[in-house]
């Protein structure tokens, strides 16, 4: 099959797509559309042929004037200027309606398309947020592909209007001559021709340099947020940063410069062709007329037809050539949300052994595209009731191990299994409400602060009986009572009376957050004192230790003080384990752990 016809056929799914995805935003606002734009095609040359019956009315008039006729004479041309006086305002109408239909639909239809790329985000894995290719697609998604659906429908229906339009004028101008027909055409042929191929040129230019889009807006985000902005001023930081921006856009703006320069500069040469056969076609039509073969009324009609369907054809083509530039970014848009999505079989809400805890079997992850594991034949048992520490110095697998444990990642090989089922055969929801987990890296969330703590369990999010027993586990309480609002505290900078909190402070509500999974038999802690001064570390593992009494508890810490009293340690090292066993059992071995262990213990003698 011809490339041309397969890619016509693409196109041709792109816009019933398109229409489909307006049609369900609102049906009566698209049924307005195309109501406005079918009259709004045919009143021009209607107003044409007024205008030709005027002119002629007025010679007429003038003629019977001179003859004596009186006032008589004057009714056809009054006739002729009130129903052009209608018509004009017929239009002028519909031009309003298609204005006010076409801003009502923008606003409705970019919240449709954002609502879609945002629930779809929500439906896909974590790896392939972590693709910076797929990144760099949802990047060009969100910023343009909310507006080109209902830019495609628009140029559609332009196109259908100017179609519309160019028939009603080649039904009048057909009768001058069926050349002119022609002679319109071709004047306005060369520029469509650059216009369709500067438009590819501009995607393909767009889509290549996303990635350095996305770094300009990183460094927008290191200069001017407050989170950033206190480590760049100190470091010095400021200077180089606003170099590498300049260098940056001088790049994007030389290539935007040299596009638009070979774009206007060749719209402008082939433009002239168009002007050319204008001026040709109005000399004709002028000569006509000095030789009698046409009134002057008809002349004034062939000129407006002329001028008017000059434009008709131009902007009919250039709706071609941005139907085909929309029709490109649209395939970010559907490549996006044709995404596989995993599929989880998984329907078991408890497993087949009750009580039987955690086992990690030979479990290894690859991160795809990647020939080395992150995590390679990890082995352990975790009973009720039971604690066990990941140790590990940076990069060693102890997150990756958690991310599989909560099922943002599956296992390459081997097999984790919860109460005797494998965590792939388990209800999504149904696992993840037995686990509670603070990661190292948690979100400060720019929400209020029972807000704050109640996106750990959406089922008790408004819940302020839980939020105050949440915030008494993670050591929070106490700060939150002294805050002037309490748990109302808009927390943050981002958006009016919102309060900034320490570091500690932000750990201990992150702490709250993992708390508030009442029924979690699995508690997670990913470096949960790292901002925590000495006695504020103490006493959350105590209160750790009390609330993981009959429960699974998952430790990682630098602090080897803070794994020390696990009921069992794992020491990792490039992804594999290198030692496990108890404080006690790991220090008689003299190994790894236990060099470690003697390097923190000495910098307390």
């Amino acid at each position: 099959m011809p490339k041309r016809f397969i890619r016509l056929l693409s196109f041709a799914d792109k816009t019933r797509r398109a229409f489909g995805l307006v049609w369900s935003t609102s049906r009566w606002l698209f049924v307005g559309l195309v109501a406005a734009t079918i009259v709004s095609g045919a009143l021009p040359a209607l107003a044409a042929w007024l205008g030709q019956r005027i002119v002629d009315a007025v010679v007429a008039a003038m003629n019977q004037h001179a003859a004596g006729a009186g006032w008589a004479a004057h009714w056809p041309v009054l006739r002729y200027l009130v129903m052009e006086a209608g018509v004009l305002a017929a239009l002028a109408g519909c031009q309003r309606a298609l204005s006010l239909q076409q801003s009502l639909l923008r606003a409705r239809l970019g919240q449709k398309v954002n609502l879609l790329i945002l629930e779809k985000a929500q439906k896909l894995s974590l790896l392939q947020f972590e693709d910076s290719e797929f990144y760099d697609r949802l990047v060009r998604v969100r910023r343009e592909a909310s507006s080109r659906p209902l830019g495609l429908i628009t140029k559609s229906l332009g196109l259908i209007q100017n179609l519309i339009s160019f028939g009603s004028f080649a039904f009048l101008l057909v009768r001058f001559s069926p050349w002119a027909l022609l002679i319109l055409v071709l004047g306005a042929l060369p520029g469509f021709i650059a216009e369709a191929r500067f438009s590819g040129n501009a995607f393909r230019l767009f889509s290549r340099r996303t990635p350095e889009s996305r770094q300009q807006s990183y460094i927008e985000t290191l200069l001017s947020h407050e989170a950033n902005i206190k480590e760049v001023k100190l470091f010095g930081f400021g200077p180089l940063l606003l170099q590498r921006y300049r260098t940056m856009f001088d790049r994007l703006y030389a290539e935007d410069r040299e596009l638009t320069l070979r774009r206007d500069g060749w719209g402008f040469l082939l433009g002239l062709l168009g002007t050319a056969a204008f001026y040709f076609a109005y000399t004709w039509v002028v000569l006509e007329t000095i030789d009698g073969q046409m009134t002057l009324g008809h002349m004034t009609m062939y000129l407006v037809l002329f001028k008017q369907g000059q434009s008709v054809v131009s902007n009919s083509l250039a709706s071609i050539s941005g139907l085909y530039e929309d029709g490109l970014y649209l395939t970010d848009l559907y490549d996006y949300l044709g995404q596989p999505e995993p599929v989880s079989l998984g329907t078991s809400t408890r497993g087949a052994l009750p009580g039987d805890g955690l086992r990690f079997e030979n479990v290894s992850f690859r991160y795809p595209g990647t020939a080395q594991a992150a995590v390679q034949n990890i082995s352990f048992y975790l009973a009720p009731g039971r604690s066990l520490g990941l140790v590990g110095e940076n990069g060693s697998g102890k997150t990756t191990l958690i991310k599989l444990l909560t099922r943002l990642y599956s296992p390459s090989e081997g097999r984790i299994l919860l109460d005797g089922t494998d965590l792939q055969e388990w209800q999504e929801d149904a696992l993840r409400q037995r686990i509670g987990v603070i990661f190292q890296d948690f979100i400060r969330y720019q929400m209020q602060v029972g807000e704050n703590l109640g996106v750990g369990d959406i089922d008790s999010f408004a819940d302020e009986t839980r939020w105050r027993e949440a915030a008494g586990q993670g050591m929070a309480a106490e700060f939150i009572d002294s805050l002037e609002q309490g748990y109302a505290t808009q927390l943050g900078r981002w958006f009016a009376g919102g309060r900034e909190l320490s570091g500690g402070q932000w750990q201990k509500i992150a702490l709250s957050r993992a708390y508030m999974r009442r029924d979690a038999d699995i508690l997670i802690l990913d470096e949960p004192t790292a901002a925590l001064d000495a006695a504020a570390e103490a006493a959350v593992f105590d209160q750790f230790r009390e609330r993981a009494a009959g429960r699974m508890s998952l430790l990682i810490s630098h602090r080897l003080s803070s794994v020390r009293n696990a009921d069992h340690i794992v020491v990792l090292d490039h992804g594999e384990m290198l030692e496990q066993g108890t404080h006690a059992e790991l220090m008689a071995q003299g190994g790894r752990y236990s060099t470690l262990f003697g390097l923190q213990a000495s910098g307390y003698i």
